[in-house]
């Protein structure tokens, strides 16, 4: 099966094609377009001639497409999900969920672009503001070009194409090579909803190539990319005055205070740190927990994470399957031994199968450890003792990164100390730094990006304001 390029409306056969393989099993899938300079353009191209069209489409007309596509991904829901476990490995039951995320943030999006609004500017405050009347808008910026990661090829994509749209910007997509599959569904399914020729282009290849391309190109105004800081970094020195959204890299704590009700929330993180095999930007990495409440904690962290079931993402019963490649679990495996050689211990998992890496909880970490320091995306989570919360606020600021961080406490006092003292875009109280709804502010500070996603959030992102003075 060849998947070709879509751009301006149209499939179109492309240069070169690729192999795709499955994660889990290594059978062929298809055969992917890989775009070149040329194609690139093309796509370039489309954006731009579809942008007057999308800016002027009002708001009501670009809401009805995103509902539309709401309910045409509905009522393909199965098929979307069997892509994601197939594509990306992700167990049919939390692709199940993804689907169900997916349809929430573009139905978000509907509502938000209905919602696109300025305000008044009471000029007269200032002297020399007299007679005069004041307002702003919002306008779309034009062309976007939205770069996305494997981990979640639906809802991740829904969070750049659904605000994009919903501005009346048009989109140059650049899905994960490894996930390209559940873009092109996408495609189609835009063109049923009635989106206009151009105004969503999907080209699968060469990251360097493509996002190069993208980056550099004056008609592109904005980037709005999730993944490695490395690349996100890179984009930023490259894009000029364009403006870029970053969601980076992670590597997410929880700290676990005394006297909380440790059976209650034992369930809720070990799914924090396993879910899809770890490969969540905000999947619980380190936890820190008071070492009157230690051992109690790692006994039942253990046990809970040994019922995890492993295995075929098509099998409804499966929690975990395999990484997204051989690469990734193999740099699990070398971080889990150097993790070991520096004094830590494994309290379960520690092995691998193909690309399928059993959960694995280490104890008493270095912080100088790369599962520790750096992020593992991957099924591997340390559990540390603290002394003090404040020990464990200070462990979590150790670090490059700081996306989301939770606390579990019974003490109001410590749950605002953390709120206002752990440097992370988002401080979940008595839950875990997994927890993410489709509409809320989402993003992080220090090297784990710039701006935010979540519909309303992101569409402020990808618009430009305008001010607008009447002299009477």
């Amino acid at each position: 099966m060849k998947k070709h390029l879509f751009i301006g409306g149209q499939w179109v056969e492309a240069k070169d094609y690729r192999p795709l393989y499955s994660p889990y099993s290594g059978e062929h899938i298809a055969d992917i377009a890989y775009a070149n300079e040329d194609e690139v353009q093309q796509a370039l191209a489309a954006a731009e001639q579809a942008r007057p069209l999308m800016a002027q489409m009002p708001a009501h007309g670009r809401a009805a497409i995103l509902e539309r596509l709401a309910s045409l991904i509905r009522e393909n829901a199965d098929a979307c999900a069997r892509l994601l476990a197939l594509e990306a490995a992700k167990p049919i039951a939390t692709a199940k969920l993804e689907v169900e995320r997916t349809i929430a943030t573009y139905k978000f999006a509907a509502e938000e672009a209905k919602r696109i609004h300025g305000e008044t500017i009471p000029l007269d405050a200032a002297p020399g503001g007299e007679g005069r009347i004041a307002y702003t808008i919002r306008q779309p910026l034009g062309v976007v070009a939205a770069i996305t990661p494997f981990n979640f090829p639906m809802n991740l994509v829904a969070h750049k194409v659904g605000p994009a749209l919903a501005a009346g910007n048009t989109i140059v997509l650049k899905p994960a090579s490894q996930t390209p599959l559940s873009a092109y569904f996408l495609a189609q399914l835009l063109q049923q909803a009635g989106l206009p020729a151009g105004a969503l282009n999907v080209v699968t290849g060469s990251g360097s190539v493509i996002g190069d391309i993208l980056v550099t190109d004056s008609r592109v105004k904005a980037v709005t990319f999730t993944g490695s800081p490395e690349v996100g970094i890179a984009i930023r020195a490259k894009a000029g005055l364009k403006k870029v959204i970053l969601e980076l890299g992670s590597n997410s704590a929880l700290i676990v205070d005394q006297g909380v009700d440790v059976d209650a929330m034992i369930a809720r993180a070990v799914t924090g740190a396993f879910s899809y095999s770890g490969q969540v930007c905000i999947s619980i990495q380190r936890i820190y927990v008071h070492e009157q409440i230690f051992d109690d904690f790692v006994q039942k962290f253990v046990a809970k994470t040994e019922s995890l079931r492993l295995g075929n993402p098509m099998d409804p019963v499966t929690d975990l399957s395999a990484c997204i490649s051989s690469r990734d679990a193999q740099r699990a495996m070398d971080w889990i031994a150097e993790a070991q050689n520096s004094g830590a211990t494994v309290a379960t998992g520690n092995q691998r199968e193909g690309n399928l890496v059993h959960p694995t909880v280490l104890l008493h970490v270095q912080a100088a450890s790369r599962v520790s320091c750096q992020e593992a995306f991957a099924p591997v989570v340390l559990i540390n003792p603290i002394a003090s919360i404040e020990e464990g606020i200070q462990l979590v600021n150790n670090s490059r990164y700081g996306l989301q961080a939770g606390i579990y406490t019974e003490n109001i006092r410590t749950a605002l100390t953390a709120a206002e003292a752990l440097e992370v875009g988002g401080v979940m109280i008595n839950d875990i730094p997994t927890f993410r709804v489709d509409h809320m502010p989402y993003g992080g500070v220090k090297d784990s990006g710039t701006g935010r996603e979540g519909v309303k959030y992101a569409i402020e992102e990808l618009t430009e304001l305008k001010l607008v003075v009447f002299k009477k």
